[in-house]
């Protein structure tokens, strides 16, 4: 019995290779039982990489002349001697020698009665342009990395803002806010040089810190309730407490956590401020290309990312799962969405009527720790929005980034885009105090977003074109 041959014996159309001497009388007798069309020629090789067949199953015969074949060959005909070749004639075999010889030397099609794909539905994008594609229709991996990197470590953001309050229905206006574009030149105002402090005032000198990036700003929203103190107070008194603290500027994080305490603490503290009065304080503290988000309310920061809005903090509503969740942990109790059945936020500095005395042991169920969102800008990072919840609750934060992206595409200015805010919550009935401030990071407008137009190439399988013209002859 013939033993079978090894894998890297077989040429790419399954048949054995085999001494030269008989190569042309086996290639005539394998040509003439394949079916027609296949073994076309063709006038390019191969390609290098394409992979071998198996080994053929079963027993390998011997051919009439002695050598061995393969059992691949299969035909419509009548075979002999189990090989699979037709019953010819000599001079019919002959004949189709000439013919045949140039066919066996390129890579044969398939044939013609045999479908070459199966079960294929696909789509396939094509970009109008092809500038930005590489061999085989690729993006250059390498570029596009470089590229970005080279952008962010060379982006230095530039900080302008601008900032819209209204009443709104209410009978008063219980919000307050604060922009600082320039925080070195604040800090310079606040407590003067370092060396006219160091001279002046020896008490004053340890409250002056260097700044780690001379780009830096401070921007915060405070939404009061039950009278306007508590919101002031924050306003006048948050970013003094952030600078004074210990842990600035090399620990932000607990620089800025310590001074929302600090400011809780202080209200219960200051005589001239209501101890019912209380509010929901939302800052953002930016030190170059780093930006800190501080929360503790129902205030929201919105990043407008080229077009895309991305939301920096969460809404501390009680009925949020994790803050009723601590609220029910420290003895609190939720009464149709508000907490205690008084306050509708779950956190907040101030109201220390619901703090009572254990709130300075942080074991209230109204928190005013804060929750922080640390981040680096990049190029693509355009502009932050901060609003209160009255702008929240009639408009999304996708509908607020679209609005405020046209309009700076249209004059650039922050102020305006604040106002084209606040006036649209208004029409939208919107029942609360109105506050937004529009922070942008770079000194010229957002850039004009191009969607490149796709065409779609489909494909259908054969057997659903089958079935399709089944369909369409049948009706």
């Amino acid at each position: 019995m013939p033993s079978r041959g090894h894998p890297k014996d077989f040429d790419l159309l399954g048949f054995t290779k085999l001494e030269s001497k008989n190569n042309s009388s086996l290639k005539n007798k394998i040509m003439a039982c394949l079916p027609v069309g296949m073994g076309q020629a063709t006038t390019s090789s191969p390609p290098p990489d394409l992979p071998l067949p198996p080994p053929p199953s079963g027993q390998i015969p011997r051919l009439p002349d002695g050598s061995k074949g393969t059992d691949q060959c299969s035909t419509s005909g009548s075979t002999k001697g189990g090989f699979g070749s037709p019953e010819t004639s000599p001079e019919a075999e002959k004949g189709d020698t000439l013919g045949n010889m140039n066919q066996f030397s390129s890579v044969g099609k398939p044939p013609r009665n045999v479908s070459a794909m199966r079960h294929c539905s696909s789509s396939v994008f094509l970009p109008d342009s092809e500038s930005d594609m590489g061999m085989g229709g690729l993006k250059s991996p390498g570029s596009s990395s470089t590229s970005n990197d080279k952008t962010q470590s060379s982006f230095e953001p530039w900080f302008r803002s601008g900032s819209w309050s209204e009443k709104g229905p209410k009978q008063f206006m219980e919000d307050e806010f604060i922009c600082v574009d320039d925080l070195q030149q604040h800090i310079h105002h606040l407590f003067g040089s370092t060396t006219s402090a160091a001279s002046n005032d020896s008490d004053s000198s340890h409250k002056y810190k260097e700044l780690p990036s001379p780009s830096a700003a401070f921007y915060g929203i405070f939404d009061g309730h039950g009278g306007v103190d508590a919101a002031s107070f924050a306003r006048k008194n948050m970013l003094e407490f952030i600078l004074e603290d210990s842990q600035f500027p090399s620990g932000t994080k607990k620089a800025v956590r310590n001074a929302f305490v600090k400011a809780d603490h202080a209200l219960a503290d200051a005589k001239t401020v209501d101890t019912s009065s209380g509010t929901t304080a939302l800052t953002a503290l930016i030190l170059g290309r780093r930006m800190l988000i501080a929360n503790a309310g129902d205030s929201r920061a919105v990043l407008g990312k080229r077009g895309r809005a991305i939301e920096l903090s969460k809404d501390h509503k009680p009925n949020c799962t994790s803050e009723r969740q601590r609220i029910e942990r420290l003895g609190g109790v939720i009464y149709d969405g508000y907490l205690n059945g008084q306050l509708s936020v779950a956190r907040a500095l101030g109201d220390w009527h619901i703090k009572g005395a254990s709130g300075k042991g942080g074991k209230s169920p109204l928190s005013a720790e804060p929750e922080l969102e640390e981040m680096e800008l990049t190029e693509e990072d355009e502009f932050l929005i901060l609003g209160c919840d009255g702008l929240w609750d009639v408009m999304s934060s996708q509908c607020a980034v679209t609005m405020v992206r046209k309009e700076l595409m249209q004059h650039n200015d922050p102020a305006r885009c604040s106002k084209a805010l606040v006036k649209e919550a208004l029409q939208r009935n919107s029942c609360d105090n109105l506050t937004v401030v529009v922070v942008c990071f770079s000194s010229d407008p957002p850039p004009k977003i191009e969607i490149p137009r796709i065409h779609r190439r489909r494909s259908i399988s054969a057997e659903g074109l089958d079935l399709l013209k089944g369909v369409l002859n049948n009706v």
